[in-house]
């Protein structure tokens, strides 16, 4: 078991030491090496949380192949919209889920990182309260906060692991030895959905308001980061008011805002920048700790935006060019070329450099909060105070009136197709549009079946689109499939039935 939690810890500290920049980034243990009296001070819980987020950047030093968390989370949320298109440099696998061609050999479907990232939160969820027992200044707030991250952190992966692959093995104790159970089963996608509220209802419990600087607010977990992951949830559990009550807590706290669109450099502070007012959430990256967007978006393009997607999502004014919405044109999309800009911009006519490309990737911000609960409020049947929200966002995104949709408050459909095209236009590519047209599609036994056939064969090749049709008539294709190597290594799993 020693060895076991030495080279767990000795990858915290690699990650420590090699991506240490921001604030948060810093809290490291006082020397390189991992000691044999780990788990002894609070400095090792730091460390070990510091392990968390780094790993939440990066993949470890010596682990190859996998992609950073955050591109996992662009491809799993946008691949299989109605958003995005290949690039010259796209791959067979990220082709092959664009087209709904999906199979388990696909390198795509591995979970290894999420599972590695979880491990680091359970083994702080079960070796930091040890602690106590050793450290007299480590005070039981300290602790309990350390371990609101973790739980917050795990839950969002399991979330996500069960928006994507529906149901997924369900552990929630450290893996130390390797004697260790790893013939897991998969717990079904509501039992993973209950958990995830479980912990973050404990996360919450045991959160803080502020670490008292904006780096740490934006890039750690804090209370309003877990009643944002609160609403999304409660979301796809059909559990509306719940929805309405975790956003009404970022929204009543009065510490966000949607920052007015008359200054020049919204595109900039929101999103160059980043840890803004309107930020709730970001993964931090650096100049000295790069993430993959510059590579994939401009430098070697594997992704695009879809041919129509300025003017089908934005609209263009061709009567008056100074007319549009300030989230389109150099903000999310470069016009003509249908290069993503969001991401590689450093405002509304200048490009970032590969080595001051540190954009940050955008988990949770206030407009997600609000439109959210927008969709709460449409679920419910008040559709007058949804469409406010969704009109005053438009408002302040300076949106043009012909996407402007004359909405019935009293028809439910209709309210949640234009707060969906909104959501489009405020969150493009931002991991979000599969899982919005997913999640809608299947309230009431898949009564909305339509929006995500249509979305899935938008950019599909014409001779695919009814190949397309026809699988997603399983609502089992609309989930990915177990990888061939998993099943391999983990015989208690089952394939997913439509991939068998």
């Amino acid at each position: 078991m020693q060895t076991k939690i030495k080279t767990i810890l000795a990858i915290f500290i690699l990650f420590v030491s090699a991506t240490s920049c921001d604030n948060y980034l810093d809290l490291k243990p006082q020397d390189g090496i991992v000691r044999e009296e780990f788990w002894k001070t609070k400095e090792d819980i730091q460390a070990a949380v510091v392990g968390i987020y780094s790993s939440l950047l990066n993949s470890p030093p010596g682990v190859a192949g996998d992609l950073p968390m955050s591109e996992y989370l662009f491809i799993y949320g946008e691949l299989r919209g109605d958003m995005i298109a290949p690039g010259a440099n796209v791959t067979e696998d990220e082709r092959d889920m664009m087209n709904s061609n999906i199979i388990p050999a696909n390198d795509l479907t591995s979970w290894s990182p999420f599972y590695r990232t979880i491990n680091y939160c359970n083994t702080v969820i079960d070796l930091a309260p040890t602690v106590k027992d050793h450290d007299p200044t480590l005070s039981q707030d300290q602790l309990n906060h350390y371990l609101s991250e973790a739980l917050a952190i795990r839950a969002y992966l399991y979330f996500t692991l069960a928006r994507t692959f529906k149901d997924v093995p369900l552990k929630l104790t450290a893996t130390l030895t390797d004697v260790d159970n790893f013939q897991l089963a998969a717990t079904p996608q509501k039992d993973i959905f209950a958990q995830v509220i479980k912990d973050l209802k404990q996360a919450e419990a045991y959160s803080v308001q502020s670490y008292g600087d904006q780096a740490s607010d934006k890039g750690r977990i804090t209370l309003y980061a877990i009643e944002a992951m609160l609403t999304d949830v409660y979301l796809w559990t059909d559990n509306y008011q719940e929805a309405v009550t975790a956003a009404d807590k970022v929204i009543n706290s009065n510490k966000f805002k949607l920052i007015q669109t008359g200054s020049s450099t919204w595109f900039n502070t929101v999103y160059a920048k980043g840890n803004s007012e309107e930020s709730i959430f970001e993964f931090q990256y650096t100049t000295s700790n790069l993430g993959p967007f510059y590579n994939i978006f401009s430098l070697r393009p594997e992704f695009l935006a879809s041919a129509n997607a300025l003017e089908d999502v934005f609209g263009i004014d061709f009567t008056n060019p100074n007319n549009k919405d300030i989230r389109g044109e150099y903000a999310s999309i470069v016009p003509g070329s249908n290069q993503i800009y969001k991401f590689i911009g450093l405002d509304n006519n200048t490009r970032k450099e590969l080595q001051t490309a540190d954009t940050h990737w955008f988990v949770y911000r206030y407009a997600d909060v609000l439109l959210m609960k927008a969709e709460a409020l449409a679920e419910l049947n008040q559709g007058t105070e949804a469409l406010k929200i969704i009109e005053d966002i438009r408002l302040k995104r300076k949106a043009i009136d012909m996407t402007a949709q004359v909405a019935d408050p009293g028809n439910k459909y209709d309210v949640i197709n234009y707060l969906m095209d909104e959501r489009a236009r405020e969150f493009a590519f931002e991991g979000k549009r599969w899982f919005d047209i997913l999640r809608n599609a299947r309230r009431n036994n898949y009564a909305r079946m339509d929006i995500l056939i249509d979305a899935a064969i938008t950019n599909a090749p014409a001779d695919q689109q009814q190949t397309i049709k026809a699988k997603l008539k399983d609502p089992n294709s609309h989930y990915l499939p177990i990888n061939t190597y998993e099943l391999y290594t983990n015989r208690a799993l089952v394939q997913n039935p439509f991939y068998k």
